[in-house]
């Protein structure tokens, strides 16, 4: 096992992931590939891409999700591990899928919260999704 994809979102669960994502990279040398997927850009009417105040709070919201993406991998570098942050805008669960094939990723590494039935009826698992569409075992680090 050569590449393991850790998909972060930086809730409370982030820690237990990047947790587990090191044992098992501490047993088979593997890199770490911490893949946060930021939401897509909103998508306009017309040919404008929105109101200034709106491309400024976007790039603000990247701006602080790549930091603390950076800041995740350098801790884990100084622990010894090779590590390499990535920051995609896209869908969630095919991103990590696409990602996952890019990076030739043996194991994918993600964590599942329970939103409620309501939630999860209306919008969906992710976790659920990267199962059913990955080549590629997926750990599943339960919420708390």
């Amino acid at each position: 096992m050569k590449n393991i994809l850790v998909a972060v979102d930086f809730s409370s669960l982030t820690p237990k992931l990047i947790e587990e994502a090191k044992k098992l990279a501490a047993k088979f040398d593997s890199k770490i590939w911490l893949v946060h997927i930021a939401s897509p850009d909103p998508d306009f009417v017309g040919y404008d891409v929105g109101p200034q105040y709106i491309r400024d709070s976007r790039a603000s919201t990247l701006r602080t999700e790549h930091r603390d993406l950076q800041q995740y991998a350098q801790a884990i570098e100084q622990e010894g591990f090779d590590v390499e942050p990535l920051l995609i805008q896209g869908q969630t669960a095919a991103t990590i899928v696409e990602e996952a094939g890019k990076l030739v990723a043996d194991l994918i590494v993600m964590g599942a919260e329970d939103h409620g039935k309501i939630f999860e009826k209306m919008f969906g698992s992710v976790w659920e999704d990267v199962v059913r569409k990955a080549k590629v075992p997926v750990l599943i680090v339960p919420g708390n």
